[in-house]
């Protein structure tokens, strides 16, 4: 045989075998990373009540690290690995999104807005909450409306939609703030309570454990006026169908069975630590319809 072509069977012969196991491969992506390293990482926040936050044991702990202990069982039983370890790894704001895609977190546990900006380079679980952008000030602040922010300072938090929303709600209706960006929620309400700005703008239920969580909930306000009504979903690689089908399908049975609104009236309608404060959040009716028909729509 012509040594050329005995070194051309071979070389096709070494590429076929080699392809092989990449083509039986099952599962591929996160559920095949989770797998090979025997580890699923978890990224929390420290201060996002009562999704994802750390107790008095300095535990992470809320209802999107609940939501994500129950797709960490479904993980363990697709991938057959009773043993598989959970790994905890810190995140803000401003990290959970390069975290995702650098691979260092498989999931993130904790409130994320689900906008279509994002989903270019993410993908999003199905809704999980349903939340409006509002601003919470001083109970005698004559703030009633983003108008009246005019010339003030306004705390937000970097990484946020609240920045480009306020900047939009600006052009559109001719003002402009003082902004003040901190890098979580908890300093964008200590530049608040400490005189340094006169708002602070966020979601609504954040604003409101905010304040639950406050040395005195009373001395606070959420102004009725929102910029938008925004989803949450729980963040996860972009392109990877069947990790994604994994999640939505147990939010989905979880949502089926009333383990979701169990666990949501756990952390809205109940003392919580660490200090049992009760929230006393009811399910709203878009969040009602989210569960009666899971979806993962953006804004």
């Amino acid at each position: 045989m012509n040594p050329l072509l005995k070194i051309m069977i071979s070389l096709l012969f070494l590429a076929t075998w080699t392809l092989v196991p990449a083509c039986a491969q099952s599962p591929g992506g996160t559920l095949a990373k989770i797998r090979d390293s025997g580890q699923i990482t978890l990224g929390h926040r420290d201060v996002s009540v009562p999704f994802s936050y750390l107790d008095d044991n300095q535990k992470p702990v809320g209802f999107a690290m609940d939501l994500c202990g129950g797709i960490v069982e479904a993980v363990k039983a697709e991938l057959t690995l009773p043993s598989l370890q959970t790994r905890l790894q810190p995140i803000q704001l401003s990290t959970q999104i390069p975290l995702i895609e650098n691979g260092t977190i498989d999931i993130v546990c904790g409130p994320a807005t689900n906008t279509l900006e994002r989903q270019k380079v993410v993908a999003f679980s199905d809704t999980i909450f349903v939340s409006s952008i509002r601003a919470v000030v001083r109970k005698d602040s004559p703030i009633r409306t983003f108008e009246d922010l005019g010339g003030r300072a306004v705390s937000l938090t970097s990484g946020s939609t609240s920045i480009g929303l306020l900047a939009a709600r600006g052009q559109e209706k001719n003002f402009q703030t003082r902004n003040i960006l901190a890098p979580d929620h908890a300093a964008s309400f200590l530049a608040l309570t400490t005189g340094r700005s006169e708002a602070f703008i966020m979601d609504d239920i954040l604003l409101a454990s905010l304040i639950a969580g406050s040395a005195n909930p009373s001395d606070w306000r959420i102004i009725d006026d929102s910029l938008r009504t925004e989803p949450y979903g729980l963040i996860i690689r972009k392109g990877d169908p069947e990790f994604k089908a994994l999640v939505d399908r147990t939010l989905t049975t979880m949502m089926k069975t009333g383990e979701f609104d169990a666990l949501y009236a756990k952390w809205f309608m109940r003392p919580i630590p660490p200090r049992s404060v009760n929230l006393n959040f009811p399910m709203t009716a878009p969040l009602k319809d989210a569960v009666a028909s899971p979806n993962d729509k953006g804004v």
